[in-house]
Parts: structure tokens; sequence; C-alpha cells
């Protein structure tokens, strides 16, 4: 008995399991039945299956080993995604109701398709594209197609085992889409990718290159190609390299060297690439400038320009431009250019270098100044038998005229910047060289101007004796050195004049007055003048300039000749006169000298007073000073302190007074284009204004010698 009550409750246990199992079955909804699973895209399987009555959504499961991964859909087909690619999964299902969730379905074995194979593509060249991938798994093959990208023409497409393939033959600069998928062993297609791109362009053509040579630039154009977003032109040479880039159809090169050919290209680029340089044209710039000018004088009038050979340089034009506006050229292909020359001209030198395509660039002007002019009509007058005044008109380019009086070992000089010079203490009944030399401070001295012989006029005789030959009658005896002259000699008296003449030493006077006082005195004469009486020297008068001084007196009371000295430490000069004035020349300027001054009569007069010349400046230089003034620099004389600068000219006199201690003036605010005429003078102690110095013309563009 004691055994039923465990066996009752063993029954009992089973009664309410079958229980529980029958309600439960009542309740949940059916197993769903999976009629296929696939897979399309690489991440994920599609699954299809009948629908469960009073299922309200569906419990997806797919396991590869490894990973569970669960997605609810609300219906057929559903799809779990975040899956492997070419991996096996299996797949079961579950449906969900209100009551709960069936059981799961019977499996199903799926399988991912391959992944998409990840492109890098470029344009090697205008009609190519290539296309590169990585290796996919479980990959056996691939299939690559190209087609424009707006769809119009044809499609190319390859299969290759490889992961690489060029497709060729296509449009250059245009834009194309490439696709690409991986299949597997079965061929079943994986994930396929796509991207964009574009060839590169083709290289311009139809390349112009015009040249500036004045800019030594160059401007570049060409026919636009198809699908070019910019362009580059290079211009290459030995020695350099120029560029610039556009996304027009021309460009512009500057900076380019003289002397250089260059070979120009322009090539075409895209976000692909860039093309291949066009085909190279060559461009040659204008040559340089020439260098090394030389400048020669030889023989006086004629100048030889000559200079180096330069690159691309076919032939040569030197300009010769004389600075009174007369101008002339030469055309050579050689090196070197000949021109007829004048004395005391200023030539301003250019010579430029030319060939197709154009002139050089300006290159160093040169300037050459010839030796100053000759003077040409000198005028010699004689003044007495020791003195000889010289004068003649200025000549182009002087600054200076020397003159040189030479008789055997005896040399007498006069420098003076004026046209005219006074040569003293010359022997008399002499024949003298005498030359005049023009001298300029940038050419020296004309050392070709011709001589000129002049005879001073007879020395004075010396009266030996005076003899009474008869009641009225008187022998006059002389002595004398010169040659071929006529003697006459005068008897003067209160009761009148009278006179003889002879060539050889005396002379007889006759029918004087009884009881009557003379005076006596012998001249001689020959064709070059009468000399001084025997103890007289005419009267010369002559332009006084600052190697010249005249010396003048009041008439002193019974006194018949006069003697003027002027004597310092470097000589002296004499003058023997009937006048109240005496010229005497060869002087230096800035010298103190001392001026003695004899009266001839029965009780004589001597005066002796000091005296300074003044100097004209030398080197007197015009700069110009903007558009309306004019620097005037000297450089100071010796002796001389003070200067007064003066411009004339048509449209007014303009004066400056330089500071003290300066050598220079500045002139401003005179009207321009207008020619002036400039003068620096020294001014005296007593504020006086010596104006014998050489003037300058002033044009505005240059300044020559008057």
């Amino acid at each position: 008995m004691a055994g039923r009550p465990e066996k009752r409750s063993a029954l009992m246990g089973f009664a309410l399991l079958c229980l529980k199992m029958v309600l439960s079955s009542k309740t949940a909804p059916e197993i769903p039945t999976i009629d296929q699973a696939y897979s399309k895209i690489s991440n994920s399987i599609t699954v299809e299956w009948t629908a469960v009555p009073g299922a309200t959504s569906y419990l997806l499961t797919a396991e590869d080993g490894d990973t569970v991964i669960e997605t609810v859909v609300a219906s057929s087909p559903g799809t779990v995604t975040g899956l492997k690619a070419a991996t096996l999964y299996r797949v079961t299902i579950r449906s969900i109701s209100a009551s709960g969730q069936s059981q799961a379905s019977s499996p199903k074995q799926a399988k991912t398709v391959l992944a998409a194979p990840i492109l890098e593509v470029g344009s090697p060249s205008p009609d190519s594209i290539l296309v590169r991938w990585g290796a996919v798994y479980m990959a056996i093959g691939f299939s690559v197609s190209v087609m424009r990208a707006n769809g119009l023409g044809r499609i190319w497409k390859e299969n290759t085992t490889n992961t690489s393939l060029t497709f060729s033959s296509l449009d250059a600069g245009t834009l194309y889409t490439i696709k690409a998928y991986a299949w597997n062993a079965n061929g079943i297609p994986g994930d396929d990718s796509t991207c964009n791109q574009r060839t590169s362009p083709r290289a311009p053509a139809n390349i112009q290159v015009l040249f500036d040579s004045g800019a030594l630039k160059a401007s570049v154009s060409w026919t636009p190609t198809e699908g070019a977003f910019n362009y580059t032109v290079m211009a290459s040479s030995e020695s350099s390299q120029r560029s610039c880039s556009t996304a027009l159809s021309s460009c512009s090169l500057s900076s380019l060297q003289c002397g250089t050919e260059y070979l120009i290209s322009v090539s075409a680029s895209n976000d692909a690439g860039s093309s291949r340089s066009s085909s190279a044209s060559t461009l040659k710039t204008v040559a340089c400038a020439p260098g090394r000018v030389t400048i020669q004088e030889a023989p006086p009038g004629h100048l030889s320009v000559a200079w180096s050979n330069v690159e691309l340089g076919d032939y040569y034009v030197a300009f010769v431009k004389s600075d009174d506006g007369l101008e002339v050229h030469c055309n050579t292909s050689l090196t070197r250019c000949h021109f007829l020359s004048e004395c005391g001209f200023t030539y301003f030198i250019s010579v430029f270098a030319y060939n197709t395509a154009g002139q050089s660039p300006l290159g160093e002007v040169f300037n050459y100044t010839t030796a100053p002019c000759c003077p040409s009509d000198i005028n010699a007058v004689l003044v007495s038998s020791d003195r000889v005044e010289i004068a003649w008109s200025p000549v182009r380019g002087a600054e200076l005229y020397e003159t040189k009086a030479i008789a055997g070992y005896s040399v007498v000089e006069c420098n003076d910047t004026a046209p005219a010079c006074t040569l003293s203490a010359l022997d008399c009944d002499t024949k003298y060289n005498i030359t005049v030399y023009s001298f300029s401070e940038i050419r020296g001295s004309n050392l070709s101007c011709s001589s000129h012989y002049v005879t001073t006029a007879p020395c004075s005789p010396e009266i030996k004796n005076i003899s009474k030959d008869a009641f009225s009658t008187i022998n006059v005896h002389w002595r004398s050195t010169n040659e071929g002259a006529t003697y006459t000699v005068t008897a003067q008296g209160k009761k009148g004049l009278f006179q003889c003449s002879s060539t050889g030493e005396t002379c007889v006077i006759g029918g004087l007055p009884c009881g009557s006082v003379f005076s006596v005195s012998a001249v001689a004469e020959t064709q070059a003048g009468k000399s001084l009486p025997s103890y007289s020297v005419p009267l010369e008068t002559a332009q006084v300039t600052q190697s010249i001084i005249n010396v003048s007196w009041t008439i002193g009371t019974a006194a018949q000749t006069y003697v003027t000295v002027l004597e310092s430490h470097a000589g002296q000069s004499k003058c023997h006169t009937r006048q109240n004035h005496c010229l005497l020349g060869c002087i230096a300027c800035g010298i103190n000298y001392t001026v003695a001054l004899k009266a001839i009569s029965p009780t004589g007069l001597t005066a002796d007073c000091a005296y300074q010349s003044a100097c004209c400046p030398l080197g007197v230089k015009l700069y110009r000073l903007g558009p309306n003034g004019i620097r005037i620099y000297w450089q100071a004389s010796r002796g001389s302190a003070n200067y007064s600068t003066d411009l004339h000219g048509s449209k007014g006199i303009f004066t400056c007074v330089p500071s003290a201690g300066l050598s220079f003036c500045d002139v401003t605010d005179i009207p321009c284009g207008d020619v002036y005429t400039v003068m620096v003078s020294p001014v005296a102690e007593t504020g006086l204004k010596l104006t014998f110095c050489p003037k300058k013309i002033y044009s505005g563009k240059s300044s020559y010698d008057l």
C-alpha cells in the first residue's frame, strides 16, 4: 500500500506536462518554411518563405560558425545584412506573434557574393584609360566595362583574370564611366564598382608666336584642345627658361633675354594630367647691344668706330650724331665703320645689332670730341719793332689759344682764352715763325695748325754824331743793323721840320734856318714797317684781354717820349712811345706787376704803381638741373677769387653770383626751349665785371664753345 501514492504522483506530473505541451501548441505561431536563400550583395543574404497565419514578424538568423547575425523583418522576402563577403552562412527563420515565437525552421545554406574590386584609374595617354584593382577574395575572374559618361557611343568591355586593364582608342579629353566586378568559380558575379575618369588632352596645335622686340616679350597662341582645363607655355634656352600658364588660348612670355634662341612648346592639362608638349617652335630674340665699342680718330677728320660681334646679330648700324644735330649712320655686316669728322665737334655714337626679330636694345651711348679747329684767318698787325699783335676769328672747340713766335733759339709765347694775343719783347728786324694752336681740355692742343712768318719792323737807328758841313747844312751819321732799310732823318724845331733820306748810314739836311734849335731823329723803314724813332716807339692799339695790359697816363709838360716797363718775378715787358698810352702783352694772369712810367724830357718824370690782372676760369662745364635749370661749374684761376655768371637768351638775361669760395653756380627757372650764351667772368676788386672771357652756348640738350 505504501507504493501507490508515489505511482499516483508520477502519473499526475506526466499528465500536467502533456497538458502544458497541448496548451503551448495552441498559442505559438507555426514554424515557417524557407523557400530559398540567396545573396546578391556581398554583405547580405535574402530569404524567401511562405507566410505563417497570425505571424506579425519574422526573425532571420545567419550563422557562419563564428558569428550569429539576427534581423527582424515584417514579411517575405527579408534580408540579413552586415555579413562577410564570399562566406557560407546557415540561415533559419522564426515566426513571431503576440503569443510568442515559433521554433527555428529547417536551416538553409547560402553564400554571400564576392566583394567589389577597389579601382584605381588614370589616363596615361589622351586615347587610353588604365584601370587597376587589388585581389578580391575567392574571385577567379573580373569583368570591366568603359563607356562615355553621357551614355553616348559604344561600350568597351573586357574579362580578365589579371588585376589591371588598359582601354585604348578612346577620345581625348572625354569623361568616361568605368564599371568592374569579380566572379567566383561558379561564375556568380560579385558586387560592382563604378567610377569616372577623364582622358588627358591632346597637345595643342597651330602654335603661333609673335615677338615684341622693344619689350623683349613674346605672345604665344594656339587652337584650344578638347577637355583641356589649363595650358602651359614653356620657352627654353641653354641658359634660361621662361613659362606662363592660362585657361585661355594665348599667353605672354615676358623678360626674355636678348641674343637668345628659345624653343617654344605648349602643353594642355586637365584633372587626368598633362598632354605631351606640342612640337617646339623656334624663337630668336633680338641681338644684344654690341659692346666693347672703341672710337679712334686717325688720321684727323676720320673717325673709326669698332665693336664686338654679338650672338644672333645679322648686321649692324652705327649712328653718329654731332652736337649741332646732324646725324649719319653706317650699315654693315662687319664690326667696324668709318665716318668723316670735323674739328671741334662732339660726336654721340651708338651701335645697334639687327636680325629678323628687330633692333637690339639701346646700349651705352659714347661721345667723342675731336681736336679744336685751327685759326685760319690770322691777322698779324705789326705794332712796333719789338711787338706784334695777332688776331683771328674764334674757332669751334677751342677753350684756349697758345701762340708761339720762334726765331732761332728765341721763343716768345702767349696764352689766352680770347682770339687775340700781343707778343712783346721781340727782336727788331727779325723773321719770326708764328703759330697759333687751339686747345681744349678734353683733346689738348691741335698741333696740326699751320705757321705764319712775320718780320718785325726794323731796329731804331742810333745817331752817332751830327756834323755841321755848312752854314745851313748838317750831316747826320747813325749806326743800324737793319737789312735793306731806308732811313729818314727829321730835324724839327720852332721854325719847321726838315728831312733827308738814305739807304746808308749818313744823310745831309740842308736849308736849316740859322740861330734855331732842332730836335734830330732817325727812323728806319722796310717792307715790314717803320721802326720807332731813335728815341721813341710808335703807338699800338688793340683789344685788351687778360694777357694784354693797356697803360695810359696824362701828358707831361715838355715830355717828348715815354718808356713804360711792366715787371714781375716772371720777367719784364717794355714799351717806348710818343703817345699817352701803351699796349703791353704776354703777361700772365694772377701775378702782381710793377708798372713804371718814365717820361723822357729835359726834366723827366717817373711814377710807380701795382697792378694785378684778373684771369678767366678754366674748364667751364654745364650740367642739366631738371627741365628748367643748369649748373655752371668752373675751375678758378690763380689770382681770381670772385666770379659772376651770365646767361643771355631771347627771353631774358639771367645772372648768378656764387657764394664765396664756391666754383659753381645754379641758375634755375629759365624758360625751356631757348638757346643761351653762357659766360663766367672774373670780378675785379673794384666790383668791375671783366667781360673778355670765352662764351659757351647752352641749348637745353648740349653745350659748345662760342
